[in-house]
């Protein structure tokens, strides 16, 4: 068994060989460049005592989501050289974007969060000034949001615009929770579960609403659920659409998405008011989708699976680690590689190797189960009730930069293959 696993770890480091050289080269190099006065760590981030990372989670709010597509960059920059009426700018944005999907109408915003509260607006006070004032209370007005299959960490954004949500977790439920009070249903849910909530919520004559934050890509999304007669659906502009970070999409019926503009900004007194997004920002993701739409999804994919193939072939130089490379049966979505070892026997979790990775020079962040995010204690509640699964590393590709997987791999090898010496000796 020993000689077995001796000779794969042979041809496995033969793999990364070439790898290994190419960064001993770039060590050379960047000392050259420090010794003439270079220094890659002096930056507008670092001026003010913050650490820039890289990126191998995924698009996380709390890690700044993602980074803008030069094209995006290009269209904030002209954007932001003229003034325009914001309203006019809506409307023309949303003219296009329904061109591009198919949908009725389009509206950017502040977020799929943002999108979330919007619609729950419009569907609750429509375009009666009134009521749009009166929010967020909803006195005299339709409240009830059915939520299926049950909360989550975002529904803090249909509550902020006065809906009372209605947790249910079967069909059956929200069969029995429709009354005159119900305004809204709301999910996260897709395939034939959004086909069959879809059907119930049609036959009830309510608008139904689905947050799909992180569902670009693939790009066809906003075409999938328009087809499927959804009457809302929103993403988030700053994860996979490589939009800016604080903007988000909301496509769905004309009438809803008029409704939604009215209690938005930049109109005073509407309850989404807060929730302001510029000119720079409204173009900005207008672009991301224009890109996206034209982009050759066939070469990205093949960006990506070289990097992590790079990842791959270090890590796996060190024995008794191996790493596969995985998307989620849908070659439109970003892949990732995931990392494992005996951690066991080794005495060395990921839990261990995550900490190391995020301690080090520079700072790198992986996909953990262990690894949360900041939440509410209440949101750890919810969380805390599905079943526990065993801990998993992983490091997606569409937040790394080029030369991002190279830095990662090393270290890889370098925490592992002492993780592992320590085994041995």
């Amino acid at each position: 068994m020993n000689t077995s696993l001796d000779r794969r770890s042979f041809f496995k480091w033969i793999a990364a060989f070439p790898l290994l050289g190419y960064m001993a080269l770039e060590d050379l190099k960047n000392k050259a460049w420090g010794a003439v006065g270079g220094s890659a760590a002096d930056n507008i981030y670092t001026r003010i005592g913050v650490k820039p990372l890289i990126n191998g989670r995924g698009v996380w709010t709390y890690l700044s989501g993602t980074l803008e597509l030069p094209e995006v960059i290009a269209a904030k920059e002209q954007a932001a050289q003229h003034f325009v009426n914001i309203f006019e700018l809506q409307r023309a944005v949303g003219k296009r974007l329904a061109e591009l999907s198919g949908a009725e109408s389009a509206m950017v915003t502040s977020g799929a969060a943002g999108g979330m509260a919007a619609a729950t607006a419009a569907c609750m006070a429509g375009t009666d000034p009134a009521k749009i004032w009166q929010l967020p209370d909803p006195s005299g007005m339709k409240r009830e949001v059915i939520v299926y299959p049950k909360r989550n960490a975002f529904d803090s954004a249909l509550r902020l615009a006065g809906a009372k949500l209605i947790v249910c977790p079967t069909f059956d439920d929200v069969r029995k929770a429709f009354n005159d009070d119900t305004v809204m249903v709301y999910t996260t849910v897709t395939g034939e579960r959004l086909e069959q909530l879809l059907a119930i919520a049609k036959q009830a004559g309510v608008p139904l609403l689905l947050d799909q934050a992180a569902g670009i890509p693939p790009i066809d999304s906003i075409r999938l659920y328009a087809k499927m007669g959804v009457d809302l659906y929103t993403f988030s502009g700053g994860k996979g659409l490589r939009g800016p970070q604080c903007t988000g999409l909301l496509f769905g019926r004309k009438d809803l998405i008029d409704a939604a503009v009215a209690n938005y900004n930049p109109w005073e007194g509407a309850v989404c008011r807060a929730m302001k997004v510029g000119k720079e920002e409204i173009m900005g993701c207008l672009a991301a989708v224009e890109w996206w739409v034209k982009a050759d999804i066939e070469e990205l994919d093949r960006t990506w699976r070289d990097r992590l193939a790079r990842i791959q072939k270090l890590a796996e130089s060190v024995p008794g680690v191996t790493a596969e490379i995985s998307g989620r049966g849908d070659r439109y979505r970003a892949p990732r590689v995931s990392i494992r070892w005996d951690e066991k026997a080794w005495g060395f979790t990921i839990a261990d190797c995550d900490r190391k990775l995020r301690e080090g020079d520079p700072r790198i962040e992986v996909l953990t189960i262990g690894n949360n995010p900041p939440l509410v204690s209440a949101v750890r509640e919810i969380d805390a009730k599905l079943p526990p699964r065993a801990d998993e590393m992983h490091i997606m590709a569409q937040t790394l930069r080029p030369g991002d997987e190279r830095i990662i791999g090393r270290r890889l090898r370098e925490i592992l293959g002492q993780a592992r010496k320590q085994v041995k000796a």
